[in-house]
């Protein structure tokens, strides 16, 4: 199964034809093949990736602004998709979004292909700036939202910048799973991880008087 066929595309407008689809999932499998054959992010032009899928530049143009946004689009589809959010707790949806980066980390090291594609797209400041603008600003969006109703529904301490507490929280996963690539990731470790920082930003009770 391909990775357009496990994680559609969510955004952009519907498409409601199947030729439509065909066409579309012809054009980022084409992008996989040239990439499975070793070519380069950098060689990858619209016309090489047209031609491989047999398809006009006009039907990439139409779908896409550009190789970036295609780029971005083939490497999302092939990673976890986002994470759904139980919404019964922070520390439910703060484990839920823990989870995701720790699969993330493990399809990435479990992927060759997905491996070398990221340290391509980070040396391509292009690609890199059109990644970090479509998947990792949502979700680090989607992080702070939680974090700022945590505060407002007095679950979390009021007293820390909720950026800080957004890296408190979720950099020590994304440092685990992206940064170490030798350390585990096992099951349970988002539990773990959630419940340990959360019991420090838990608001603190005022003494007795």
């Amino acid at each position: 199964m391909s990775p357009a066929d496990r994680h559609p595309r969510q955004d952009g407008p519907v498409r409601g034809r199947p030729r439509s689809e065909a066409v579309e999932r012809a054009i980022m499998e084409g992008v996989l093949k040239l990439l499975e054959d070793g070519v380069p992010l950098a060689e990858l032009s619209i016309e090489r990736i047209a031609r491989t899928a047999g398809v006009g530049k006009a039907a990439i143009y139409r779908r896409w602004s550009g190789k970036e946004a295609l780029f971005v689009d083939v490497v999302r589809a092939a990673e976890p998709p986002d994470a759904e959010l139980p919404g019964t707790s922070v520390r439910d949806d703060v484990v839920a979004l823990l989870e995701q980066v720790r699969r993330r980390g493990l399809m990435t090291r479990s992927s060759v292909l997905l491996h070398n594609v990221i340290a391509q797209m980070k040396r391509s400041p292009k690609i890199w700036e059109a990644y970090h603008t479509e998947v990792v600003e949502p979700r680090r969006r989607k992080q702070h939202a939680l974090l700022l109703r945590g505060q407002r529904s007095g679950e979390l301490r009021a007293d820390i910048d909720v950026d800080v507490m957004n890296d408190i929280v979720f950099g020590p996963m994304l440092v685990r799973a992206v940064m170490r690539p030798d350390a585990e990731l096992p099951e349970g470790l988002a539990e773990q991880m959630a419940d340990a920082v959360l019991e420090g930003l838990r608001p603190v009770s005022s003494p007795s008087p």
